[in-house]
């Protein structure tokens, strides 16, 4: 699949609007009750953003000649975790935030335990989806290999456990290793979900193939993660959606605040460059994943 920028743009595009569109169809319309928690998740859910999950998801099914309608079920249950995951993050009792992706969070355009529900509603939505989806693959163990991966990469050994540990980092000094450990867990470990669940959904992908692709995630995973502590120097708040600089103003670690802007612009074309070797042994048909990873570290949002 050779691709160009103006290609990348137009795949991306489909991709948003794909998922966009299955997101629609799995959540329930705000006029069926109870009405207000429907409209905090589709009022989430919904919400302009980059759609990176979903995009990743598709790009591998792409890469791997997987038609696209076998992991919209994929593709919506990650970009739903995502979603449920920043609607907590955001709460008082956590990172405290008004806005998210340019708009009030979730707690504050409804409440506090709409918000609450709201997140825990769309968790539990993400693996009825998974198990549900009649157009995903119809191998019964592949599937449930899905939703095991989805429950331990979102859980204490992924995602929240990463936020646990950001959140008791808070004030403290962590050295590199500390910081990208927490990295892995909060950000990288739900990416590398988004390439192995449309991996699972590939028929006769060896484990080789499946070692290389989860490589390549475990990269663009934290080198996304760099670029966003990158942002939160450089961007400034309409171009980011949400507060600049709010990292340095609750005294977070960052990759910036450890290592200087300039080592982390460099640690992150370092994870590019690894990212691309673990591709190595696909041909073209994997470019769109070679664009991406190079997206990752050159987004200014």
């Amino acid at each position: 699949m050779r691709i160009d920028d103006q290609a990348f743009e137009t795949l991306i595009a489909q991709f948003q609007q794909r998922v966009d569109n299955a997101l629609d169809y799995w959540l329930q319309p705000d006029s069926i009750n109870p009405m207000r928690l429907h409209q905090a998740m589709r009022y989430s859910v919904l919400a302009p953003g980059k759609r990176v999950r979903p995009i990743l998801v598709y790009a591998t099914a792409s890469a791997l000649g997987v038609d696209l309608e076998k992991v919209d079920g994929a593709a919506c249950a990650v970009e739903i975790i995502h979603a449920y995951s920043l609607i907590h993050d955001d709460l008082p009792a956590m990172d405290d935030d008004d806005l998210r992706r340019g708009r009030p969070t979730c707690h504050r355009q409804f409440d506090e335990a709409s918000a609450i529900l709201a997140g825990d509603a769309l968790q539990a939505l993400a693996f009825y989806i998974i198990s549900h989806d009649p157009k995903m693959v119809a191998d019964d163990g592949a599937r449930l290999k899905m939703i095991e991966n989805l429950a331990m990469f979102s859980g204490s050994r992924g995602m929240a456990g990463g936020q646990a540990i950001d959140l008791a980092a808070v004030g403290k000094s962590l050295n590199i290793a500390e910081l990208e450990t927490m990295h892995i867990h909060k950000t990288g470990a739900l990416i590398r979900t988004c390439i192995q669940l449309s991996a699972l959904s590939a028929s006769n992908l060896g484990e080789t193939e499946f070692k290389a692709l989860d490589s390549y995630a475990k990269c663009i995973g934290l080198s996304f993660q760099i670029q966003d502590d990158i942002l939160d120097v450089t961007a400034d708040t309409a171009t980011m959606g949400k507060p600049q600089g709010s990292d340095s103003a609750r005294n977070k670690p960052t990759f910036p605040s450890i290592i200087g802007l300039k080592e982390s612009q460099e640690k992150a074309q370092e994870l590019h460059q690894q990212a691309l070797l673990a591709l190595s042994i696909f041909a073209e048909e994997a470019d769109i994943l070679r664009y991406i990873s190079a997206w990752f570290v050159q987004r200014t949002h």
